[in-house]
């Protein structure tokens, strides 16, 4: 019986001696398998956070020395209320469907019942007319269209104006809430199901209210699990996304990726647990000393009161000292388990409750492991496709009860992939209570093994939905309490990034600063010109979705800092859930819509006054190259 901690350990020694077990065939696989991601401490707002003695307050004051003489910099309008910048790659007809959209996203009905109005419309319209509707509006603002082909137009024109793409293939199972929380409910093994470890951990539990992930979330594509069939079908897609990158984009975009798309939930839900409890173990384990590491006989001390004989003892030392320094600190944790060795028995933790000690980890079953080799199998071959055809891959961030889990087998994959440049990109949720201390270990670990590192910051699309479910639930909010420590947090992320860039050999590091946020990517440019880092050396890139915010996208583009539009593409019909949201989206951020809407009236009456009637965008002057 394979454990599920037996997949944690993500080397290509232990996923060849793990798959051959599993399926023979699959021997010479370069797949890699999980390794723990470990923390020394929590991050809380209003404490200073040290990783290897470097705090927050001096990363955030520290500077290279003289600001950079940038061109891109030089013509920024960092304001953003520049619109004939913004809206220069756009006709007329574009621009009042623009300000048409924003205006019916304004009215509380509209948005309230959108989703009603859209079935109503096709009913009444038929096929074929509501499809033509939905591409004069809604559809034709915020997708690009149904497939690789269609998209392509948009995809270049935009490029030409320095915005490149990350196309996202937004295709949604159009389900009820209860068809959706019976699918989630039985894919997480129902509610009435028995702890796998054991021990009670509320925040891996299923919980029936919660079943539809997409309730209380404005923006972020949902995935169901239905059968394998299903998860085979969006790997197919997933992999026409990365062709459609390769050939549309010339190569220079990314394809976006959600794990929860590639297998069952409940096997990130069971991963995540069992990260979160070795991160636990170490965490009492190594305080215990004092040091926050462990010498080889403060580790056989421990390993003693399991009645282990000493060559065992120094077995399982010599498997975690991985540096070889006579000591095992957190970075060492993550090479914790191996595959013929029974864990049961040995990783017991102390239940707070009972005082008594009960297993970390246990078995799967034989269809568990099945199901857990297939996804391995389908995240593996994404991104070695990926790398064969040179196209990065961007891994979504999901729910907090999912997310260890999707964290570290995207790091797996960056030390598995990531040898020669970056090819895939993790994303860190900045409203996250531990977010700081995810990156730096992360950041610390490429460092220490010599791989790229590629990251997405964005604030985060649960917000609202974790805060319902650890309150109702019972455990404690993962979400930092105001958006004032939120900004702090991805402040606090963005110094230490550019700080670690500059550590390293140039191009080790690249980041995405994913935000619609105006002052968050001024703070961004003014702390690369204080950091030397500028923008023709593609180190830092910025991201906003498409049919948004283009008074930043385009502006920044077009001065020649490294910008992307997020592209949702797919079939009318079947996007209709993402447009659901969208609408939804743009309800919930007034202010920016209301200074697109007045952008957009500003360009619109230049281009009358001065007879531009017929607008056809010029080719522009782009500072850089691609």
């Amino acid at each position: 019986m394979v454990m599920i901690a037996n997949v944690e350990r993500f080397t290509l020694k232990n996923i060849t001696l793990l798959w051959s077990r599993l399926n023979p065939a699959m021997k010479e696989s370069k797949m890699c398998v999980f390794q723990s991601a470990v923390s020394a401490q929590k991050a809380h707002i209003g404490e200073s956070v040290v990783v290897k003695s470097t705090s927050i307050e001096a990363t955030r004051t520290e500077k290279t020395g003289q600001e950079l003489d940038d061109p891109a910099y030089r013509k920024v309008d960092l304001k953003f209320e520049n619109a004939v910048e913004a809206y220069r790659s756009k006709k007329n007809s574009e621009l009042l469907r623009a300000y048409a959209v924003f205006q019916l996203c304004s009215s509380n009905y509209i948005v309230n019942h959108n989703k009603q109005i859209m079935k109503y419309c096709r009913v009444i319209l038929g096929k074929t007319l509501f499809e033509k509707v939905m591409k004069a509006s809604v559809y034709g603002h915020f997708v690009a269209g149904e497939d690789a082909v269609k998209i392509k137009p948009l995809l270049e024109k935009n490029l030409s104006f320095g915005v490149k793409s990350i196309l996202d293939y937004s295709v949604e199972m159009d389900i009820s809430s209860e068809e959706a929380k019976e699918v989630e409910i039985k894919s997480l093994g129902g509610t009435e199901s028995e702890p796998f470890n054991g021990g009670p951990n509320v925040k891996f539990r299923p919980a029936y209210e919660f079943g539809d992930r997409r309730e209380h979330v404005m923006s972020a594509r949902t995935y169901f699990y239905k059968d394998e069939e299903m998860c085979n079908d969006n790997l197919h897609h997933f992999l026409d996304g990365v062709d459609a990158v390769s050939g549309a984009t010339n190569a220079t975009g990314f394809a976006a990726v959600k794990l929860t798309a590639l297998g069952r939930p409940q096997l990130l839900l069971q991963l995540s647990e069992v990260l979160t409890r070795v991160r636990r173990y170490y965490e009492v384990l190594s305080q215990g000393y004092g040091t926050g590491r462990l010498s080889r006989v403060d580790f056989e001390r421990h390993l003693r009161s399991f009645k282990l004989d000493r060559e065992e003892r120094q077995k399982w030392f010599t498997i975690l000292d991985v540096t070889n320094d006579g000591e095992i600190d957190l970075l060492d944790w993550h090479n914790l388990l191996e595959v013929n060795i029974s864990l049961a028995k040995l990783l017991r933790v102390p239940n707070l409750k009972t005082g008594n000690l009960e297993p970390l980890v246990t078995s799967l079953n034989e269809q568990d492991v099945e199901q857990m080799k297939n996804m391995l199998h389908r995240i593996d071959t994404i991104v070695r496709y990926a790398k064969k055809k040179d196209v990065r891959v961007m891994i979504d961030a999901e729910q907090s009860y999912f997310q260890a889990a999707i964290n570290r087998l995207c790091m797996e994959m960056m030390r598995t992939y990531n040898k020669e440049k970056a090819y895939v990109f993790n994303t860190y949720q900045c409203y996250l209570k531990d977010a700081f201390n995810m990156i730096t270990t992360d950041l610390a670990l490429s460092k220490r093994e010599d791989f790229f590192f590629g990251s997405k910051l964005v604030r985060g699309a649960y917000m609202e939905q974790e805060r319902l479910r650890a309150s109702t639930l019972g455990y404690e909010d993962p979400i930092l309490p105001t958006f004032e420590a939120t900004t702090n947090m991805y402040e606090t992320i963005v110094n230490e990034v550019m700080k670690s860039i500059n550590d390293r050999p140039k191009g080790k590091i690249a980041v995405m600063i994913a935000s619609h946020n105006e002052d968050t990517v001024r703070y961004t440019i003014e702390k690369m010109q204080e950091y030397g880092i500028k923008a023709s050396d593609r180190l830092i890139c910025f991201g906003q979705l498409l049919g948004m915010c283009d008074q930043i996208s385009f502006s920044l583009g077009q001065a020649g800092y490294s910008v992307y539009k997020y592209v949702p593409y797919g079939p009318v019909e079947e996007v209709l859930p993402y447009l659901s949201r969208r609408t939804m989206e743009n309800k919930g951020i007034l202010a920016k819509v209301k200074k697109e809407k007045r952008l957009l009236r500003a360009e619109l009456k230049r281009r009358i006054l001065n007879f531009e009637w017929f607008y056809r965008p010029p080719q522009p002057n782009i500072l850089s190259s691609k």
